[in-house]
């Protein structure tokens, strides 16, 4: 028997075994400074933290609750807080058909959204009449502007988290944020 097949073999690296106090001591600040701008910080914060408004107008307003549910978890971006009054929301989900009645309700409430605000146009129906084609309906871009649109009828909840996700881009994409937050711009 040779010396070498009575020797205790390793299956995994050895860096895996090796002691903690015998690690290299890192630099006191090597790891806890972060560079960035304040543009890119509060866009970081606003990306993360978008409060939806609840105000569901027809059958895709089930699809926006599912949406909310434990199946899909939106909480998983940082939008899971759907606010009932537009002073504490930034972002209106239209979901449903939107009427010659509801139109200007629609914009009083975007307009007591407080800066910087965005909507998301949840459904042929709210994006375009969808099959309801008459003198009733009017679409939401005619009423407010659309910052994205989600096609289908009812669309998906997996489409509708897109969307946030394709928000959550154009907010991250924001320029002269610093300016706009002291109404320099």
């Amino acid at each position: 028997m040779d010396a070498d097949d009575s020797k205790f073999h390793l299956s995994q690296p050895p860096e895996l075994f090796a002691r903690i106090d015998q690690e290299a001591v890192p630099d006191e600040f090597e790891e806890s400074i972060v560079f960035t701008t304040i543009d890119k910080a509060i866009n970081w914060g606003r990306k993360n933290s978008i409060w939806p408004m609840s105000f569901g107008l027809a059958c895709c307003a089930i699809e926006m609750m599912s949406m909310i549910a434990s199946r899909y978890d939106i909480s998983r971006f940082g939008a899971e807080v759907m606010r009932g009054s537009p002073r504490q929301s930034d972002l209106m989900i239209i979901a449903g058909r939107v009427s010659n009645k509801m139109a200007p309700v629609i914009r009083r409430l975007y307009e007591q959204m407080p800066e910087p605000k965005w909507v998301i146009s949840m459904g042929a129906c709210a994006t375009s009449t969808g099959v309801f084609s008459n003198y009733a309906l009017v679409p939401v871009n005619q009423v407010i502007p659309v910052d994205v649109y989600v096609p289908g009828c009812p669309p998906r909840p997996e489409q509708l988290i897109y969307a946030i996700m394709l928000l959550q881009k154009k907010i991250e994409q924001d320029t002269h944020v610093v300016e706009k937050v002291l109404n320099l711009a």
